[in-house]
């Protein structure tokens, strides 16, 4: 769930699930797990906040942000898709979604201007068996072809 900036601040959100973690050993990744589940990314300014409330410099949290790809720094599209470029999934044709993606105007890592559609790139999904692997908002799919890739991006993107 995203929060618009006029609902709470960052510092607000940051605090809040910070105070939910207190005490506990490794609560970094938790309470980004939690900014980003609220605001929809991890914003520049939440870093300050997490340092000041871990006891840590800015950097090593900017280093945890940029580290993990599944923290965003930018708001994803309404639809996120996931292809696996793992070695499984390259032998059994990824490269062929990851062309189809950038002919339908869809860059790795980048998300439409409108909006619509965040393509990544990662490095498994844990579908070997099934593979080329996919994962469109959250959900996985096996043994995608670019006909298949299409369809799922059709039948997402215009709801």
């Amino acid at each position: 769930m995203t929060t618009s900036a006029s609902d709470v601040t960052v510092e607000s959100v940051v605090r809040n699930a910070a105070a939910g973690h207190r005490g506990q050993r490794g609560a970094l990744l938790p309470v980004l797990h939690a900014v980003q589940a609220e605001l929809g990314h991890v914003p520049q300014e939440a870093i300050a906040v997490l340092a000041d409330e871990f006891n840590l410099s800015r950097a090593d949290v900017h280093g945890v942000v940029t580290f993990y790809h599944d923290f965003r720094r930018e708001s994803a599209g309404r639809t996120t898709v996931r292809i696996c470029r793992a070695e499984a999934c390259q032998a059994l044709g990824a490269d062929g979604l990851v062309a189809y993606a950038r002919e339908a105007g869809l860059a790795l890592g980048e998300t439409t201007a409108d909006g619509a559609v965040t393509v990544e790139q990662v490095f498994c999904l844990g579908n070997c068996a099934l593979g080329p692997a996919v994962e469109v908002n959250g959900r996985l799919y096996g043994r995608v072809d670019p006909a298949r890739l299409g369809s799922l991006l059709d039948g997402t993107v215009s709801s």
